[in-house]
């Protein structure tokens, strides 16, 4: 097949090319070369910008695209109508994030999305990101109609992840010691491993799949404490966690999932997004490693950063001792231990 893929040098992008031209497909990327402008040497880059800059594409003919980094309607709509007779099946990479808040015990494509005041806002924050992937999604839907397929992942992990929400566990175990982690063991969690991912989406373009699909793993949720748990068992068992309250890291106002990753801040209303159905995702043939191989190589390939790193997700080493000895000062000696 020939790919045209919007992105493809970061995280996702990256493995998706690698999956591509490991299964034999021509691959064309398009993007600003700005992130890793000298990824994939031998691969055919054309540059532009993708609002507005999309002319560099005129005359070429693709069997298919993947689209791996919108987030803006008005933006998706350029690409969309700029690729509707030149592509015969377009991919959005969307995310669970379109979800509306609903009590119920798993999410499924069927059931609603989130809506947003303004729909011309392009500002992208942790409120208006769901709702304009959303409508990115509905752009896509409106210009391929019968061709498009639209995955929706949950948590991407794996090498090459500079988010740091997973790759934040691995390496605090590996350094030992007292380990904070928050009481809330029976949260659910889903993950999906971006090698896995990648793989999936290139054998469904490659099949013309239709439809949305969530993407994520496992189909029975990990719990948090579990998961937690099996990280410090592979990594370090001589690790020490110490769990600590959800109200405490509320009064101490530990930010969940970025300051404090993995952890949805204790509010059982934020459980369904890591326990969304995976039935349709399953019979679309998704399969997913251990999460120890995820471990491993996360770990291995985090150890290959500079030394210098400056983390985007995570306890600093300073705030997570003084948390430590603030809530072991108010706890009896063996409140806060797990052995």
């Amino acid at each position: 097949m020939k790919l045209l893929i919007l992105g493809g040098t970061v995280f996702l992008g990256k493995h998706i090319v690698e999956s591509a031209i490991d299964r034999g497909h021509s691959v064309t990327l398009f993007n600003r070369g700005r992130s890793r402008p000298t990824a994939f040497p031998d691969v055919e880059q054309i540059h532009g910008d993708r609002d507005g800059g999309l002319q560099v594409l005129v005359g070429r003919e693709w069997d298919a695209v993947i689209d791996t980094c919108a987030y803006v309607p008005r933006v998706v709509r350029q690409s969309a109508q700029a690729l509707a007779d030149s592509v015969g099946h377009y991919t959005f990479i969307s995310s669970i994030s379109v979800y509306k808040e609903v009590e119920k015990i798993t999410l499924s494509e069927d059931d609603p999305v989130s809506t947003i005041e303004d729909p011309t806002t392009e500002e992208v924050t942790g409120e208006t990101y769901g709702p304009l992937k959303a409508l990115c999604e509905q752009e896509v839907q409106s210009v391929f109609e019968n061709r498009c397929l639209i995955i929706r992942p949950g948590l991407i992990v794996g090498p090459d992840d500079i988010s740091d929400r997973f790759t934040y566990w691995p390496v605090r175990f590996e350094r030992g010691g007292h380990v904070l982690v928050p009481d809330h063991p029976e949260q659910p969690m889903q993950v999906i491993d971006v090698r896995d991912l990648a793989a999936w989406i290139v054998k469904l373009v490659e099949r013309r799949v239709l439809g949305i699909l969530n993407a994520a793993a496992p189909a029975q949720p990990y719990l948090l404490g579990s998961l937690l748990q099996a990280i410090r068992d592979q990594v370090n068992p001589s690790a020490t966690l110490i769990r600590v309250s959800p109200d405490f890291l509320k009064e101490k106002e530990v930010g969940p999932w970025m300051e404090l990753p993995l952890y949805l801040g204790g509010d059982p209303k934020e459980d369904p997004m890591m326990r969304v159905d995976l039935s349709r995702a399953l019979s679309e043939d998704l399969t997913y490693r251990p999460l120890s191989d995820t471990v491993r190589d996360t770990l291995e390939w985090a150890k290959l950063r500079p030394s210098d790193h400056k983390w985007r997700a995570g306890l600093s080493a300073d705030r997570e001792s003084a948390l430590l000895d603030d809530w072991k000062n108010r706890c009896s000696p063996s409140a806060g231990a797990t052995e």
